[in-house]
């Protein structure tokens, strides 16, 4: 009976994906990557794990939807240059950690779902930690632990 509606047997699929997309979209913006949207990507995660994982994990595996899955890392890889730029000098380092962060992110939530989603109250603030840390990693200023004092 389902199958009478589309055309093929891709599209429930690619129409499970859109719908993933849009709630996703709504759920944490387009275009800044500001203090709430690490818990804007948990709840959107949390609220949709079967289209999250569907989307991050199965649909990157599929050639048939890889055209997605890379509009939507290209997107993701501009939106963070742009917001990383802010305190991240132009060079190597910031294209390294423009193209790191956004997959790191959506690796890490993924690993919390798959972990039975432990405590939600902190699991932004531990991920925060993390892309904070990639984020000094990239910056030039000098490390505190490379110069110790003696």
């Amino acid at each position: 009976m389902l199958y009478r509606h589309f055309d093929s047997k891709a599209d429930p699929y690619r129409a499970v994906l859109d719908r993933a997309c849009v709630r996703l979209a709504e759920a944490t913006g387009a275009d800044d990557f500001g203090d709430d949207a690490i818990p804007a990507l948990l709840r959107a995660a949390a609220a949709d794990l079967d289209g999250f994982r569907l989307l991050f994990r199965y649909a990157a595996r599929e050639p048939d939807f890889r055209d997605l899955i890379d509009s939507i890392t290209a997107a993701s890889r501009e939106v963070g240059r742009r917001n990383l730029a802010r305190v991240i000098p132009e060079g190597p380092w910031l294209d390294w950690a423009a193209n790191l962060i956004p997959g790191f992110t959506l690796e890490a939530v993924i690993a919390w779902l798959d972990a039975g989603r432990p405590d939600p109250d902190q699991a932004a603030e531990r991920i925060s930690h993390a892309v904070h840390g990639v984020m000094a990693a990239a910056h030039p200023a000098p490390h505190p632990a490379a110069n110790p004092t003696v």
